[in-house]
């Protein structure tokens, strides 16, 4: 799980500086900074900007909803790059295939303890990013060595199989494809969990969001390949700008874009902006070498397993309510209101939170499983 003197040079930094740069949003998040800027905005124009930091409650897209399916397909990049290490070093296929088992049985385990510690007791629950990594990473790795062409037909009929599956089962109750608590992925989550998310969550999501994970495989193998720089950038830039006209265009009049579902509109317009997103790094930081002040986030980007259970564990039960006490407790007498207290014991928990990864980081330990 914990490895030492682990190299981070010969990497692709853009992808690095992605992660970091995602894994900060969801520290950020964590410490409730979003929910106190929102409501000091209330009644301004400027919560037309702090929304986006919330999720989508059905029909629609923001920029939050664009974390998870970032954080899976960088998943699928990264994975490009390690298989790729472990081809040159001579690792058989068969000893990659155990590695990637035993990821993914790890990646489901620490998905499943995320969500099974309650107050009341312990819950059994597969709505976590971790569980839906675990099946994403497993099937992305099974149709690695499949050539381009195949790897992207498998990741559109994932989606054309989504749209089968919602459309037609025609179970009674959840008959409604695109309305929440009635539709096919709350049926199976009675038949998995024998409860439904109230949110509207799915575990199914994990099928069609396997796409990102395949699409970021396949923008990895493009970045590794022999093309030019440019060239590389040109395609990730076109299947960009595809995936948000399928997207979108399908959104209009055939499979609304709803992110608790993961509808295949909604793949296909995520993935678009997460491919447009790493053509943008790609140009900026791996081409134009701009890469003055990335340190900040590749710190937390490399280490990015440990913090994500840290903030999910430790930080939701119990540290994060230990700070905002010591806040509260510190500046009530100040005269600020409750809001901007709760903002300085967002930042003084992100900045604890930084400083471990930044200490790991100088001791060159880096969290892997």
């Amino acid at each position: 799980m914990m490895e030492r003197n682990y190299s981070i040079s010969n990497r692709l930094e853009s992808l690095d500086f992605m992660r970091g740069l995602i894994m900060v949003f969801l520290m950020l998040e964590s410490t409730g900074l979003y929910e106190h800027l929102h409501a000091m905005q209330e009644g301004s124009w400027l919560q037309t900007i702090t929304i986006q930091f919330f999720h989508h409650p059905w029909n629609g897209l923001r920029f939050w909803d664009l974390i998870q399916p970032a954080f899976m397909f960088m998943a699928g990049t990264a994975m490009a790059y390690s298989l790729q290490r472990q081809l040159q070093e001579g690792v058989s296929w068969s000893a990659s295939f155990l590695k990637i088992l035993k990821r993914s049985g790890w990646l489901f385990f620490w998905g499943v303890l995320d969500y099974a510690v309650r107050p009341n007791g312990l819950s059994f629950e597969l709505w976590d990013v971790l569980t839906q990594l675990s099946f994403t990473t497993l099937v992305a790795f099974l149709i690695y060595r499949w050539n381009f062409k195949w790897q992207l037909i498998f990741s559109f009929g994932l989606l054309f199989l989504t749209e089968i599956l919602y459309r037609f089962t025609h179970i009674n109750g959840f008959e409604q494809p695109f309305t929440d608590q009635q539709n096919f992925g709350n049926y199976v989550d009675l038949i998995l969990m024998n409860k439904i998310n109230k949110g509207g969550w799915v575990a199914i999501n994990c099928i069609p969001t396997a796409a990102h994970t395949i699409w970021g495989v396949l923008a990895g193998k493009l970045l590794l390949s022999k093309l030019k720089p440019k060239v590389k950038m040109k395609w990730l830039i076109i299947f960009g700008i595809a995936f948000l006209i399928i997207g979108f265009g399908m959104d209009s009049n055939i499979t609304p874009i709803i992110k608790r579902i993961a509808t295949s509109s909604f793949v296909f317009a995520s993935g678009g902006f997460c491919l447009l997103f790493l053509a943008l790094l790609y140009w900026w930081i791996d081409i134009k070498e701009h890469k003055k002040y990335l340190l900040f986030f590749t710190i937390v980007g490399v280490n990015s397993l440990f913090i994500y259970l840290f903030i999910e564990i430790v930080g939701s039960r119990w540290f994060n309510e230990y700070i905002q006490a010591i806040g509260k407790g510190g500046l009530q007498f100040t005269g600020l209101s409750a809001h901007l207290i709760g903002i300085i014991s967002s930042v003084a928990i992100f900045a604890t939170e930084w400083r471990i990864c930044h200490f790991f980081y100088q001791k060159k330990i880096f969290f892997k499983i």
